[in-house]
C-alpha cells in the first residue's frame, strides 16, 4: 500500500493531474444530503450511509476513478452529517470518510476547512465514544480507529492551520479512554486492539508534527505519574462496578501496567529523540522556575564547604528556600524522571546533566531531591517508590530463612518491582560519581538521601541490571561507614534502609562484606549501633539485628554454615550492650530477648491439651525426656528449648555471663516481685484499718525499686501505684502462677495474656502500666529455665543433638544453681538417667554425666527430702565417686550423698575406706578417688577425723612430694588442660584445705585455727605463693605446673580466708605476698585469681581489705579487663555508699600498704610515675566529689602512724601518704570539685599500722618532706597522663577516633615546667628487681604486670590547644562517671522487708551509667548497713597553689548549729587548730585509733550464711 503523504493536494491540483481514467465510477446513486426543512429520516439515512460504507469498502485504491470520490466526498463533509444529532449517522459518516481517505491516498479530497471538521468530528466524537465498548456502534468506531493508524492518513491533521488545540484535544481523549475516566458505568474492559491502534496513531502524529503543543507534553509525562498507586487506585476504581476500592488492599497490587502508561511509553520509544527534546525542556522550565522562585535577592550565599552542621543549618536559615508550591512541583517532576527512566530511558540524555548539576545546587531542598532521584534511577526504582519492606517475623515455623514458600508468598507489585533499562554507571558515569560524592556533602539531610539511595542500589542490584564486586565492595563500604557518621540523621538513614532489606540480601549481599564480628562491615557497625547515643537509633538497631538472627535461626539450626558465620554473633552482640550499664539498653535487650531472640509465642502452633498430670505444658513421648506423640506435630516445648540452647550455644565468654546473669536475676526479681504483690494486698488499694504508715512506707521501697530498673523512673512508679491502687487480687494471683519455679510454659503464658486483658479492661486508663508491668513480670518469670524445657535438654544433654549438647549441659548446671526448683518435676528422671549409666571398673560413665551430677547436687543441697531414697541409687552414687570419669563427677556424686542421704556417716565412711585402701598412684581411678576425698573433707570432715591421717598421708607423701613430671625447656607457661601429675597435685591441695574449710564450717573454727595440722597447711600454700609454685627442693617442677598450684594455692587461701578465724591465719606479711598474685607474670593466673576475689567478695564473704588487691589491676596490660575492673569497682562503691558503708574509701590504707611494700616500689625520682598511676586508678574507681574528703584525710592518716609489718619500711607509707595527697588535690582541680574538710573519726587496720612513739617524733615526720621536689615539680604531667582514657570510638565505632590521642607513655610537660631532674640511685639487692626484670624481658609487654619503666628524659614541645581539649574531655567523661554514685539517699533498715534487707541488692540492680565495658555483678545479699562513726561539719576547704614539704595551708569555714540569725561564719586556721597525736590507742576520743581487725578496715564484713 503507497504511503501516505505529509499534505494532502488540492482539488485543482488533482483536476489538473488526473490523465484519462479507465476505472469505473460508483454505483451508489442516492442522496445522503437534503435541502433545509426536509430531512433524511434516520433510519433511511444509517441504510444509505451503510450501504456506501460497504461500497467503498469493497474499492481499492487503483480500482476506481477518483473524480468519482468528490462528489459524494463533499456530501460526506456537509454540516448536515457532521453534526448530526444521531450518534449512528456520526459514526458511519466517519466510516465513509475514512475510506475515501484510503482510497484517495495519499491526496485527500478535502479543504482544510473540511479536514479540521472531519478530525473534530474524530477527536471529539469518535474516540470519546470508544471508552464504551458496549455502545451499539463501537465496530464503526474502531474501524475509523483502525483506518487512521492504517491508512496513517492522521498525518492529514497536521495540514490544518493552527491545528495544536485540535491535537492537543485528540491526545487528551485518547488516554482519557484509556485511562478510564471518560468510560461508562459498564466496567467492561476495553479492547486490546484499541490500546494498539491509538498508539500508532499518536506516534504517527508525533512523527510527523513539526512542533508538538506544550499541552501534549503535559499529557503524556502525565501518564507516567499513573505508576503512584495510590493515584492508580483512585483512578481505576471508576472502572469496577460499584465503583469502589477494596479498602482491606491499602495499595493496589498491579500485575499489568494501565493502558495509559504503556501508551505514553511506546510514544515516548518510538519517538524518542522528538520526545527528548520536548521533555528537557519541560524539565528545565520546572528547575528554572523553581530557582527563580526563592528569594527577591536571588542570592547565593553557600560560597564554600562547611564541616559542621551546626553552621550548616545557619546559613540554611538566612539562604532563600523555594516555597512548599515549587518543592512539591520538584518532587512531582522528580517523581517522573525516576518512571522515565524505567519506561523511557531514551528520551532523558539532555535531562541527566541538568540533574548531575542539581546535586550541586545551593539549596540544599534542590540537592536533597536530586540525590534521592540520581539514587532510585540507579537503583531502578519509579514513580511507585521501592519495593515493600520486608517482613522478618522472629516467631514464625518454619523460620523464613528455611521455608521458600514464605519468600514465594511475597506479593509482586509490578509497579514497585525494580528494573532498570542499562547500568546507569556505565551510561551515565559522571552523574554516577556526583551521587557517590554526596556521602561526604555538608548537609546532613542530602547525606542521609545518599545512604538511602546506596542501600536501594545494593538491595536491588541497581535495578535488576547487576554490580560488579568492586562497585558492589565501594557501595558496601560506603554504607558502613554511613552507620558511624557523626550525624544522628545520617545513622538513623542507613538502619532504616538495612531494615528494608530481606532477608536473603542481609545474608547474600551485606553478609558476604564481613560478618558481625568482622570490624568495619556493615553489620559489624550496625552492631555497634546498638550502643549508639540517640535512643532512637539503639533502640531500631537492636529489634532490627534481633529480628533478623530470629529468622536465621531456622538455617543455623539446620547447619548453615555460611548463615552462623555471618549472623551467629548477633546475640553476643546484642547481650554485650548490657556491659553499657544503661537502664535504656538493659531495659530494651530484655525487650528484644522475648520479642525476637525467644519469642513469647514461638513456635505458632497450637499445643494439645496433655492427659498427663506432671505439669508438663504439652504431651510428651512414652519415654522419660519427652519429643511429642504425633511425628507430624513438632513439640512446641521442645522447639522452643532448642531455640534456647542455640541462643546459648553460640555466645561467647562475656554473652554468656550476661545472659547467665539475666536468669540469675530472674530468681530475686521473683522475690522482690512476690514482696510487692505481698505488700499491695496489704495496701488494699489504699483502705487500711492498722499500720498504714508502715505499709505505706515499705510498698514505696518496693515500688522505688522495681521504678529503679526502668528507663523512665517517674513513669514506672506512676503505673505501679495505678496497679497497687487497682487492688485486682486476680492479676496478683496471676502473676504468682508467672513466677513460680512449678509452672509449666503453658501455665506462664495464659497466666501473662489474662493478666494483660485485665489490665487493659481495667478503668483509669490502666492500659498505659502495661509497658510498666508487663517488662516487671517478664524478668520475674519463669520464662527460659522453665521446667517445660527440662526434657528436651535433659535428652539433648545426652544425645548432642545439632551439635547443642554442651549448651544443654551448661543450662543443666545453671538451673541447678541459680533455680533448682525447676528440677522438681524431673528430679526422678535425672536419677534414673544416672543409675542406669553409673560406671564400674570396667566400665566408664558417659561424660555428659557429670553436668546431671551437678544438677542433681545443686537440687539435694536445697530440697533433699525431694531426692530419691533408694538404696540403689545411692550405691550408683558411690559407683560414680569411685569410678567416676573425670573426678569432677566424684566430686559430685559425693555431694549428692552427703546433702540427701539419710544415712550419710555411713556412706561417707564407706566411700573413704575404698579410696584409702590401697591406693596406688596412677592406677585404679586414683584421680576419681583423690577428687572423692577432697569433697569428703569439706562435707563430712568431722565424721572422718579417723581417717585423716590416711589421707594426709596420700595427699602429702604419694602425691605433692613426688616430682614424677621433670621440668623441660619446651614447657609452655600454661596449659588449659593440665596433666594427670598436675591434676593429682591440685586434688592433694583441696584435700588439705578442705578439711580446715570443712571443720570450720562444722562449728570448730578456734580449734582449727590453733591445731599444727592447720598451721602446717597455711604455711604449705603461702610458700607455694611465695616461691610461684614450686613445691620441690631441687626447682624440677614443669612451668605450667608451677602456675598451676600457684593458681591453686592462692585461690584456696581465698577460701579460707571466707572464715573470720581462718582468715586471721593470713598474717600481713602472708596478704601482701598473695596480693602479688593479681599481678602474676602469667596472664591466666592473675585473672583467674582476680575473678576469684570479685567473686567472693560480691557474694560478700571475703573480708573487706581484700578489695586493695583489684586495685593492683592500674596497669593490666588487657584494656579489658582494666576498664571492666573500673566499672565492677563504682558499681560496688555506689551499692556500699547507698549503704552508708565507707569500705571502698577505707581500702586506700589496705592499698598504701600493699603499695609500700610492693617488691618493686619505686628506687628513683623518674620511676614515681608508675605510684601516681596506682594512686589515680584507685580515684578513678572510687572517687566521688562527696567521699573525696574522707580519701583525703584516710592519705593523711597514713603520715600519723608508722608501719606494723616492718617499722623500717615507714618511709615508704610517708612517701606514699605525701604523693596520695597531692595526686587527690589535682585530681579534685582537674575534676572541677570543691573538696570539703572531713572532720569524722576514722580508723586504720591494727595489723598493718602502729602509733608512734610519742608527739616529738609524730612531729618530725609531720614537718619532713618525704616526697622529692622533683616529684612534685612533674605531678601535675602524671597524674594527667594517667587520667586520660583511651579514647573512645563514637558509640562502639570501628572506624578511627576524630580526635588525635595519644600514644606516648608520658606526656610533654607544658610550658614553664622544669623537667624532672634524674636523682641519684640508690643502691639495692640485686636480687630484690632481678626477677621480675628478668622475667619481664621474655615475655610481650602486653603480658607484663606493670608498666615498663621509661627514663626522665621529656619533650619540651608546647602542647596545641586540641590536644588540650581531648584531655579536658576525657577528665569531664570521668568526672561524671565517678560522680554517679553522689545521689545516694538513707534507707531505712528493716529486716521483715525483703526491700530494706537488700539494700547493696537494689543499688546493684539499679543501672549506674558508667558507659564501661563491665557487667555489674551479682548484687551481694550480706551488705554491711552500718555507717561511720558521726556526720563532718561542711566546710569548705582552699588549697594555697604552692606545693610545700609540711601539709597544705587550708582555711576552714565551719558551719554549726551554733551559727548566728544573719548566718555568721566563723572562721580559723587549720595549723592554729592543730591538735597533738596522741599516743593512747583505748580512749573514745583519741584522734588516733586502732581496729581490732587487722584485715576489716573501718568496718568488719558481715558472716554469709552460705557455705562458700
Amino acid at each position: 500500500m503507497p504511503a501516505a503523504r505529509t499534505r494532502a493536494r488540492s482539488p485543482e491540483e488533482v483536476l489538473a493531474s488526473d490523465d484519462k481514467d479507465t476505472h469505473v465510477g460508483l454505483r451508489f446513486r442516492e442522496s445522503i444530503t437534503w435541502r433545509a426543512g426536509k430531512p433524511i429520516a434516520v433510519s433511511d439515512l444509517l441504510r444509505r450511509l451503510k450501504t456506501l460504507f460497504d461500497e467503498l469498502l469493497s474499492i481499492g485504491q487503483e480500482d476506481t476513478n477518483r473524480d468519482a470520490l468528490r462528489s459524494i466526498a463533499g456530501d460526506l463533509v456537509h454540516a448536515n452529517l457532521l453534526s448530526h444529532k444521531d450518534h449512528g449517522v456520526k459514526a458511519w459518516v466517519a466510516c465513509c470518510i475514512v475510506e475515501v481517505f484510503r482510497i484517495c491516498a495519499p491526496d485527500a479530497p478535502f479543504q482544510p476547512s473540511q479536514l479540521k471538521s472531519i478530525f473534530t468530528l474524530i477527536a471529539m466524537g469518535i474516540v470519546p465514544s470508544l471508552a464504551n465498548p458496549s455502545d451499539p456502534y463501537n465496530n464503526q468506531h474502531m474501524h475509523v480507529l483502525s483506518s487512521l493508524t492504517t491508512i496513517k492518513s492522521i498525518v492529514l491533521m497536521t495540514d490544518i492551520p493552527e491545528s495544536n488545540a485540535l491535537i492537543l484535544r485528540l491526545f487528551a481523549s485518547c488516554f482519557d479512554v484509556l485511562s478510564g475516566s471518560s468510560r461508562a458505568n459498564t466496567g467492561e474492559e476495553l479492547s486490546k486492539n484499541v490500546e494498539f491502534h491509538m498508539t500508532g496513531m499518536l506516534v504517527t502524529l508525533v512523527e510527523e508534527a513539526g512542533n508538538l503543543p506544550p499541552g501534549v507534553v503535559d499529557i503524556l509525562l502525565a501518564q507516567f505519574l499513573r505508576a503512584d498507586p495510590t493515584s492508580f487506585s483512585a483512578q481505576t476504581a471508576q472502572g469496577k462496578k460499584g465503583g469502589k476500592v477494596d479498602e482491606r488492599q491499602p495499595i493496589l497490587v498491579v500485575k499489568q501496567l494501565p493502558a495509559a502508561y504503556n501508551m505514553a511509553k511506546n510514544i515516548c520509544n518510538s519517538c524518542s529523540d522528538k520526545m527528548s527534546r520536548a521533555i528537557g525542556s519541560y524539565f528545565s522550565s520546572v528547575i528554572i522556575g523553581a530557582s527563580d522562585a526563592r528569594g527577591s535577592d536571588g542570592a547565593r550565599r553557600h560560597k564554600r564547604r562547611r564541616t559542621s552542621d551546626a553552621a550548616d543549618d545557619s546559613d540554611d536559615e538566612r539562604a532563600s528556600s523555594p516555597s512548599e508550591d515549587d518543592i512539591k512541583q520538584l518532587h512531582r517532576v522528580h517523581r517522573l524522571l525516576r518512571e522515565l527512566w524505567r519506561s523511557a530511558s531514551d528520551v532523558l540524555p539532555n535531562i541527566i546533566p541538568q540533574l548531575e548539576a542539581e546535586v550541586l545546587a545551593d539549596t540544599i531542598e534542590l540537592r536533597t531531591i536530586a540525590t534521592e532521584t540520581l539514587g532510585d534511577l540507579i537503583a531502578g526504582i519509579g514513580a511507585a517508590g521501592p519495593p515493600p519492606s520486608a517482613t522478618l517475623n522472629p516467631a514464625a515455623y518454619p523460620s523464613q530463612s528455611v521455608d521458600e514458600q514464605s519468600a514465594r508468598d511475597q506479593v509482586d507489585n509490578l509497579l514497585t518491582r525494580p528494573a532498570a533499562p542499562h547500568a546507569f554507571s556505565s551510561v551515565y558515569p559522571t552523574a554516577y560519581a556526583s551521587f557517590l560524592q554526596r556521602r561526604n556533602d555538608m548537609s546532613a539531610v542530602v547525606r542521609s538521601a545518599c545512604v538511602t539511595g546506596i542501600g536501594h542500589i545494593i538491595m536491588t542490584s541497581a535495578g535488576g541490571v547487576g554490580l560488579d564486586s568492586d562497585d558492589e565492595t565501594q557501595l558496601l563500604g560506603y554504607l558502613a561507614a554511613s552507620l558511624v557518621d557523626q550525624d544522628e540523621r545520617v545513622r538513623m538513614a542507613a538502619v532504616q534502609i538495612i531494615g528494608r532489606f530481606s532477608f536473603a540480601d542481609v545474608l547474600q549481599k551485606l553478609g558476604a562484606a564481613g560478618s558481625v564480628g568482622t570490624p568495619g562491615s556493615v553489620l559489624s557497625n550496625l552492631a555497634d549501633r546498638m550502643k549508639d547515643k540517640k535512643h532512637s537509633i539503639r533502640t531500631r538497631a537492636m529489634e532490627l539485628l534481633a529480628s533478623i538472627w530470629g529468622v536465621a535461626t531456622g538455617a543455623i539450626g539446620e547447619g548453615s554454615e555460611r548463615t552462623s558465620e555471618a549472623l551467629g554473633a548477633i546475640p553476643s552482640r546484642i547481650f554485650e550492650t548490657v556491659y553499657v550499664n544503661d537502664r535504656d539498653i538493659n531495659a530494651l535487650v530484655c525487650r528484644v530477648l522475648f520479642e525476637s531472640l525467644v519469642p513469647l509465642q514461638y513456635p505458632p502452633i497450637k499445643p494439645k491439651a496433655s492427659s498427663t498430670s506432671n505439669g508438663n505444658s504439652q504431651h510428651i513421648k512414652d519415654s522419660e525426656f519427652g519429643g511429642f506423640p504425633d511425628e507430624a506435630t513438632p513439640d512446641p516445648d521442645a522447639l522452643r528449648a532448642e531455640r534456647i540452647l542455640l541462643l546459648l550455644r553460640d555466645l561467647d565468654t562475656k554473652a554468656k555471663t550476661v545472659f547467665s546473669a539475666l536468669q540469675g536475676r530472674q530468681v530475686q526479681n521473683a522475690k522482690f516481685m512476690e514482696a510487692l504483690l505481698k505488700k499491695c494486698e496489704e495496701y488494699n488499694g489504699g483502705v487500711m484499718d492498722q499500720n498504714k504508715k508502715t505499709i505505706v512506707a515499705h510498698l514505696t521501697k518496693l515500688i522505688d525499686h522495681h521504678a529503679s530498673s526502668m528507663p523512665d523512673t517517674g513513669k514506672a512508679s506512676e503505673d505501679l501505684w495505678k496497679f497497687a491502687k487497682m487492688h485486682d487480687r486476680r492479676s496478683y494471683q496471676l502473676i504468682r502462677f508467672c513466677i513460680s519455679p512449678e509452672s509449666d510454659y503453658r501455665k506462664v503464658m495464659k497466666a501473662i495474656r489474662e493478666m494483660t486483658k485485665r489490665v487493659e479492661e481495667a478503668p483509669g486508663s490502666m492500659a498505659t502500666a502495661l509497658e510498666t508491668i508487663l517488662p516487671l513480670v517478664y524478668s520475674a518469670s519463669v520464662l527460659i529455665y522453665n521446667k517445660s524445657h527440662v526434657p528436651t535438654i535433659m535428652d539433648i544433654s545426652r544425645t548432642d543433638k545439632n551439635g547443642l549438647g554442651a549448651a544443654a549441659h551448661e543450662i543443666l548446671k545453671e538451673i541447678s544453681a541459680k533455680n533448682p526448683r525447676v528440677f522438681k518435676a524431673h528430679v526422678q528422671a535425672l536419677c534414673s538417667v544416672l543409675e542406669l549409666q553409673a560406671p564400674s571398673q570396667d566400665n566408664n560413665n558417659e561424660q555428659s554425666a557429670v553436668d546431671t551430677l551437678k544438677a542433681c547436687a545443686g537440687f539435694a543441697r536445697q530440697f533433699p527430702k525431694e531426692m530419691p531414697q533408694a538404696r540403689k541409687f545411692f550405691q550408683a552414687m558411690i559407683q560414680y565417686a569411685i569410678h567416676g570419669s573425670p573426678p569432677k563427677a566424684a566430686k559430685h556424686a559425693v555431694s549428692v550423698i552427703i546433702w540427701s542421704a539419710e544415712k550419710k556417716d555411713l556412706y561417707a565412711k564407706r566411700i573413704c575406706e575404698q579410696c584409702v585402701k590401697g591406693f596406688t598412684y596412677g592406677s585404679g581411678n586414683y584421680l576419681s578417688k583423690l577428687a572423692a576425698l577432697s569433697q569428703l573433707m569439706l562435707l563430712a570432715s568431722q565424721e572422718l577425723e579417723d581417717y585423716s591421717d590416711s589421707v594426709f598421708n596420700i595427699a602429702i607423701k604419694e602425691v605433692l612430694l613426688q616430682n614424677r613430671r621433670p621440668a623441660e625447656d619446651e614447657d609452655p607457661e600454661w596449659l588449659e588442660e593440665e596433666d594427670e601429675d598436675c591434676q593429682a597435685k591440685v586434688w592433694a591441695l583441696n584435700i588439705l584445705a578442705n578439711r580446715l574449710r570443712g571443720h570450720a564450717n562444722a562449728g570448730g573454727s578456734s580449734h582449727v585455727a590453733e591445731s599444727e595440722t592447720t598451721n602446717m597447711v597455711c604455711r604449705l600454700l603461702n610458700n607455694l605463693v611465695e616461691k610461684e609454685g614450686e613445691i620441690s627442693k631441687t626447682d624440677t617442677t614443669p612451668k605450667h605446673h608451677r602456675a598451676r598450684l600457684r593458681l591453686t594455692a592462692a585461690t584456696l587461701l581465698l577460701k579460707l580466708s571466707c572464715n573470720k578465724q581462718m582468715d586471721a591465719l593470713l598474717t600481713p606479711q602472708d596478704f601482701q605476698r598473695l596480693a602479688t598474685v593479681a599481678q602474676d607474670l602469667t596472664p591466666q593466673v592473675r585473672i583467674k585469681f582476680v575473678d576469684a576475689v570479685k567473686k567472693y567478695l560480691g557474694e560478700g564473704v571475703l573480708p573487706r581489705r581484700f578489695y586493695a588487691v583489684i586495685f593492683l589491676l592500674a596497669y593490666e596490660g588487657r584494656d579489658k579487663i582494666r576498664e571492666g575492673t573500673i566499672t565492677w569497682l563504682r558499681v560496688r562503691t555506689a551499692a556500699f555508699a547507698k549503704a552508708k558503708d565507707v569500705t571502698m574509701e577505707a581500702a586506700l590504707a589496705h592499698f598504701l600498704s600493699l603499695l609500700a611494700h610492693h617488691p618493686e616500689f619505686p628506687t628513683q625520682t623518674d620511676q614515681y610515675h608508675e605510684l601516681v598511676g596506682y594512686i589515680v586508678f584507685y580515684l578513678k574507681s572510687v572517687a566521688t566529689e562527696a567521699n573525696l574528703p574522707l580519701i583525703y584525710h584516710i592519705a593523711q592518716r597514713v603520715k600519723s602512724v608508722q608501719d606494723a609489718i616492718d617499722p623500717a619500711m615507714s618511709d615508704h607509707l610517708y612517701v606514699l601518704s605525701e604523693l596520695a595527697q597531692a595526686v587527690i588535690r589535682r585530681y579534685e582541680e582537674l575534676q572541677g570539685w570543691s573538696m570539703q574538710a572531713y572532720s569524722g573519726k576514722s580508723t586504720l587496720p591494727k595489723g598493718l599500722f602502729a602509733a608512734l612513739p610519742g608527739h616529738t617524733v609524730a612531729q618530725e615526720i609531720a614537718d619532713k618532706q618525704y616526697l622529692p621536689q622533683e616529684v612534685m615539680e612533674g605531678l601535675d604531667d602524671w597524674v594527667k597522663e594517667s587520667m586520660r582514657s583511651r579514647k573512645r570510638k563514637l558509640d562502639g565505632e570501628n572506624g578511627p577516633s576524630k580526635k588525635r590521642s595519644k600514644t606516648h607513655p608520658q606526656r610533654s610537660p607544658t610550658k614553664g615546667t622544669k623537667p624532672i631532674k634524674a636523682a641519684k640511685s640508690v643502691r639495692t639487692p640485686k636480687k630484690k628487681v632481678d626477677r621480675l626484670q628478668d622475667t619481664a624481658s621474655a615475655i610481650p609487654s602486653s603480658d607484663r604486670r606493670r608498666s615498663t619503666r621509661t627514663s626522665a628524659q621529656k619533650s619540651y614541645a608546647e602542647k596545641d590547644d586540641s590536644e588540650d581539649d581531648a584531655e579536658m574531655q576525657d577528665w569531664e567523661q570521668d568526672a561524671a562517671a565517678a560522680a554517679e554514685g553522689e545521689h545516694l539517699e538513707e534507707t531505712e533498715e528493716e529486716e521483715a522487708d525483703p526491700a530494706a534487707q537488700s539494700v547493696g541488692s537494689a543499688a546493684v540492680l539499679e543501672e549506674e551509667e558508667n558507659k564501661e565495658d563491665s557487667l555489674p555483678p551479682e548484687p551481694s545479699t550480706t551488705t554491711n548497713t552500718r555507717t561511720g562513726r558521726g556526720r563532718a561539719a561542711r566546710a569548705n576547704v582552699k588549697t594555697a597553689p604552692k606545693t610545700t614539704s609540711r601539709a597544705p595551708k587550708t582555711t576552714v569555714t565551719a558551719k554549726s548549729k551554733g551559727t548566728g540569725k544573719n548566718g555568721v561564719v566563723m572562721k580559723a586556721s587549720s595549723k592554729a587548730k592543730k591538735t597533738k597525736t596522741k599516743t593512747k590507742t583505748k580512749t573514745k576520743d583519741d584522734v588516733f585509733e586502732l581496729s581490732n581487725d587487722s584485715g576489716s578496715g573501718l568496718s568488719d564484713p558481715p558472716e554469709s550464711d552460705d557455705e562458700a
